[in-house]
């Protein structure tokens, strides 16, 4: 009879703890690049809510058409560069900043990441 104990054990197993980049994590070519562009569709989401607007209202927004809008959100940016990811976040009022300074040497990695929206 297997236990609880038994089936716990076998979890603690089998998990394998994340990098912190799922994309990374599944051998995604690219990885830091697919984890940027789905915290900016992220945050394209999120504004496309926050003005109340449907999908075929926000495609008119970015002059795409509705199924695209839809692919994007559900993740499906692959065929979209950071520059045009930019442009649709511009077209939401949404001013984007890139910052770039060095590391810190304590840091093995150097990395990219999202802020959050602020207003």
């Amino acid at each position: 009879m297997t236990t609880n104990h038994d089936l716990t054990e076998d979890l603690e197993n089998t998990v394998t703890s994340s990098s912190g980049n799922v994309y990374a994590d599944l051998g995604y070519e690219n990885p830091e690049e697919m984890l940027l562009k789905a915290h900016l569709v992220m945050r394209l989401s999120q504004a496309i809510k926050a003005k109340g607007l449907n999908q075929y209202q926000a495609a008119e927004v970015l002059g795409i058409d509705q199924p695209k809008i839809s692919a994007l959100v559900r993740g499906q940016f692959r065929g979209y560069s950071l520059e045009r990811l930019f442009k649709f976040l511009n077209a939401f009022d949404l001013d984007v900043e890139v910052n770039v300074k060095s590391k810190p040497e304590d840091r093995e990695r150097s990395y990219t990441t999202v802020g959050s929206i602020s207003n």
